[in-house]
């Protein structure tokens, strides 16, 4: 079992940044890979980033791709959204999901574990 919370999570104006956490416990963190989902109101869940476990492999949504960034800290059992000039589409609960795996997907039905999500909210 792995178990997500994640955090950090608001309110925001267009242009602005925002970094997401997700603190990760349970089993071994190192053999996971880590990814970020979104869902917007009245929308599907949609795949944001993804990182290997060695941070080797990242893969961003093409969406997001030069605004987002994805890390990770195995030593601390954490990953990391870093979120650079937001705009108000980007407004959704933001999940933290895990899957013992070693090649990022963007696949959600791929993921065994999910936090609760944090909301982030884009004025403009």
């Amino acid at each position: 079992q792995v178990q997500l919370v994640e955090s950090g999570g608001g309110l925001v104006q267009a242009g602005g940044s925002l970094r997401l956490s997700c603190a990760a416990s349970g089993r071994t963190f190192s053999s996971v890979v880590m990814g970020w989902f979104r869902q917007a109101p009245g929308k599907e869940r949609e795949f944001v980033a993804s990182i290997s476990w060695s941070r080797g492999i990242i893969v961003y949504a093409d969406s997001v791709k030069g605004r987002f960034t994805i890390s990770r800290d195995n030593a601390n059992q954490m990953v990391y959204l870093q979120m650079n000039s937001l705009k108000s589409e980007d407004t959704a609960v933001y999940y933290c999901a895990a899957d013992h795996r070693v090649i990022p997907t963007s696949r959600l039905s791929e993921y065994e574990y999910w936090g609760q999500g944090t909301q982030v909210t884009v004025s403009s």
